[in-house]
């Protein structure tokens, strides 16, 4: 049997191509791809010759026999625009397409901007839940987040520039003024955070228009007396230090929310 292959591309920078996933690419029968033309100039920049087809959201039910005939001839690799495919881009009914019909399916890792996002954000990474984008009506957005506003799980989402400010006001409503990180144009020239409050991001990206799709990663539900670890209280202090907060009010505050004594916090504030 033949193996269809997930092969992670480059979310910004060519550089994060792997060299096993070149090779997968130059040695498949076949690449189906979200967008040919996005994937055509990924294949002339690393002299990939591979065929395409395309696959996309508006396609995938119906191209799904080619593929299997493609793979009945040999292997295909699928690939998205950028980063891992079928997670948020089409995939998942191809995956299990091709496993019922009794074809290997291998996964190349690589880039993945919720992933990215996560581990850069200074909030716990040990558990953590992705859900992709918000819906894009208010009233529908507020009650997904009224379902999960009490995991204890640090939260990802994807939103676009234009829904930004409405999501975070939801995101404020909702789940009260967490911590939040928020990445854009990652591994780009210009790749940007913004860490801290939930009511501070609405007020930066209120003063300065968003650009480009940004990846929320937002600090999960809180038992009132959990103490934080000594990382997470490392990370608010250089947060809230990096935002110009007054060291009082800074040793007050993350007192209250850390669980950690006052004198204590202030100590290292000031080390």
């Amino acid at each position: 049997m033949s193996t269809l292959y997930l092969v992670a591309t480059p979310i910004g920078n060519l550089e994060d191509l792997s060299p096993r996933a070149v090779r997968v690419l130059r040695q498949v029968r076949l690449i189906a791809a979200e967008d040919t033309r996005v994937t055509g100039k990924l294949l002339t920049h690393f002299d990939i010759h591979t065929p395409m087809l395309s696959y996309h959201e508006h396609n995938k039910l119906s191209r799904l026999p080619e593929v299997l005939a493609a793979l009945e001839e040999g292997d295909v690799a699928l690939v998205s625009d950028a980063g891992t495919p079928a997670l948020n881009d089409p995939g998942y009914e191809l995956v299990c397409a091709v496993l019922e019909a009794g074809h290997e399916v291998s996964p190349i890792p690589g880039p993945s901007a919720p992933i990215a996002a996560l581990v850069a954000s200074g909030l716990p990474t040990d558990a953590f839940l992705y859900l992709g984008y918000l819906p894009r009506k208010t009233q529908a957005r507020r009650k997904a987040l009224h379902e999960i506003q009490d995991l204890p799980y640090t939260l990802l989402f994807l939103e676009t520039p234009h829904r930004l400010l409405a999501s975070l006001a939801d995101l404020e409503a909702v789940l009260g003024d967490r911590r939040i990180a928020m990445a854009r144009e990652l591994t780009k020239l210009h790749e940007e955070f913004f860490r801290g409050r939930i009511s501070e991001a609405r007020e930066h990206f209120t003063r300065t228009a968003p650009r480009g799709e940004f990846v929320l990663v937002v600090e999960g539900h809180r038992i009132a007396d959990e103490r934080w670890s000594e990382e997470e209280l490392s990370a608010a202090i250089r947060t809230g230090l990096a935002s110009g907060e007054a060291p009082s009010a800074l040793a007050k505050r993350l007192a209250s929310e850390s669980g950690w004594p006052r004198r204590e916090v202030y100590r290292r504030i000031r080390r």
